[in-house]
């Protein structure tokens, strides 16, 4: 297994699949290599590009050194851009969309940034999450009820009350479950971005690599008129549904646009 170092001493893991222009993949919340849409992913794109694969740091093989904070995360995607060459192109998703583009707008060598639905709250079209989610969340994590912080982060983004339910039961959940720690950093990542408030552009005024910013058509409104306002937050972006897709987008469904963007 690949490994690079980060520049406080983490190890992260990673895996390269298909040939071609190096593109690295940025996981959302709870995902890692062995979790998460990642592999499938990579196999849809795996004809014209190289795709990196990497757990982020706390999740699968990758070490968790601590305090932790976003500018670590950053510097583990530099370390594995330098593995990658040095120059290449970024696809993140979910909250990962968000680490993605804070990093562009920090890292040389990022060429070009897919980003699938960033998951702001920017108006009225939902209910904000409500100013204490993080340090709740944080709370159940410290007295062991890593189940609890799932459920609380499930039920925030809209799965039903009786899927939650079945969950449990379920092969995934103790992936999910192991990796609940890690939700607080996604949290951290998206910040004040689910206020309900306009993004402020300032956050990503570095970011000078193009950049194109997707979402589902059978997303909820409040996702879309996020990514939209995200669009139109960077300097370089265009905006793309994706018709028939929903916040688990299907590989085949986003390969093809992620694909010619980067092309």
């Amino acid at each position: 297994m690949p490994t690079v170092t980060s520049a406080d001493g983490t190890v992260i893991a990673f895996e390269t699949v298909g040939s071609g222009p190096p593109l690295i993949f940025v996981d959302g919340a709870m995902c890692y290599r062995d979790s998460g849409p990642g592999r499938g992913i990579a196999a849809a794109l795996a004809a014209d590009f190289t795709v990196y694969l990497y757990d982020r740091r706390g999740r699968g093989e990758s070490g968790d050194t601590l305090p932790w904070s976003v500018e670590k995360e950053i510097e583990d995607l530099a370390a594995v851009l330098a593995a990658a060459g040095g120059q290449a192109a970024l696809l993140g998703t979910s909250s990962g969309a968000v680490l993605a583009a804070d990093a562009a707008s920090r890292l040389p060598g990022v060429t070009r940034v897919a980003l699938y639905e960033p998951p702001f709250i920017v108006d009225d079209a939902r209910e904000p999450r409500p100013a204490t989610f993080t340090e709740d969340t944080e709370a159940l994590i410290a007295r062991g009820d890593r189940s609890g912080a799932v459920k609380k982060f499930m039920m925030h983004v809209g799965v039903p009350g009786f899927v939650l339910w079945i969950m449990p039961l379920m092969p995934p959940w103790k992936r999910m479950t192991g990796v609940a720690h890690t939700l607080p950093y996604d949290l951290k990542v998206l910040g004040g971005t689910g206020r309900g408030v306009p993004l402020d552009a300032a956050r990503w005024a570095g970011m000078t690599a193009p950049a194109l910013v997707m979402d589902g058509g059978k997303s909820p409104r409040y996702m879309r008129n996020g990514a939209k306002a995200f669009s139109e937050a960077l300097s370089k972006a265009d905006y793309r549904t994706l018709p028939g897709q929903t916040h688990i987008v299907k590989p085949a469904a986003l390969a093809p646009a992620v694909r010619d963007f980067l092309a």
